[in-house]
Parts: structure tokens; sequence; C-alpha cells
């Protein structure tokens, strides 16, 4: 009886350790990581406003959550009051989520599960819509 109490306090012991060594280490990743993302992002914020395509401009990338990234754009051609709004965002939307699966700088966002989120506004700098792929959607 006292063998087996101490061979199941041994291995309480050892199931603890382990648990805590790896919360340790998927903290330290975890840390890495956002450290890696908030670098990239910095480094796409310093070359914005950038012209991505013809007609679009990647005003700025920002995170506002945990495991999201927010993409800022504007739409040069296109004004609020005059634009077929859900026809323009499903064609975005088809175009994005290809992107997503494919893009190699979008790589460290698809390792970790993020959130991208697309927000278009229009030459006059009126909310459009947003698009927000979620990493089933690009897996």
């Amino acid at each position: 009886m006292r063998k087996s109490t101490i061979l199941l306090l041994v291995l309480i012991g050892i199931a603890v350790a382990l648990v805590a060594y790896f919360q340790f280490y998927l903290d330290e990743n975890a840390e890495e990581v956002n450290t890696e993302v908030a670098e990239l992002v910095a480094k796409y914020n310093k070359s914005c406003p950038l012209n991505i395509q013809e007609g679009m401009r990647l005003d700025s990338v920002s995170l506002p959550e945990t495991r999201v990234v927010q993409y800022n754009l504007t739409l040069l051609n296109v004004a609020k009051e005059t634009a077929e709004v859900n026809v323009i965002k499903e064609e975005i939307e088809k175009s994005l989520i290809s992107t997503a699966k494919a893009n190699p700088g979008l790589q460290v966002f698809r390792d970790n599960d993020y959130d991208l989120i697309y927000h278009y506004s229009d030459k006059k700098k009126a909310f459009l819509f947003d698009v927000k792929i979620q990493p089933d959607q690009y897996k």
C-alpha cells in the first residue's frame, strides 16, 4: 500500500513538472511569436501608405486583439455613395482567401492561426466594409 502511494506521488510530481515545463516553453514560444509579429507589423507600417495594386492603397496594419491582424486599406477609385459595396466586397473576399492561402508574407500568421481583418474605406475615408478571414478559411 505504501509503495503504491509513493509511486502515485512520484507520478503526480513528474506530471506536474512536465506541465510546468511545457507551460513555460509555450509561453516563451508565444512571446517569440508576438515579438516577431509586432516587428513585422512595424515593418509594414514603415512602408505605408503603399499602393498595392491599381486603385488600392494599404494605409496601415495593426494588431487590435491577440491573434488578430488588421489591414487598413483605401479603395482610391470608389465613392461610397455610388458604389455597389456588396459586389465589391464579394469580389475582394474571393481574392483575399486565395491570397491568404498562398502569400509567403502571411506565413507567420498562418502558422500561428491569426484572424486576418481587411478594413476598407473609400477615397473620402468613409468606411465601406470589413472582410474577416479565419484560420479555417486559409488552411
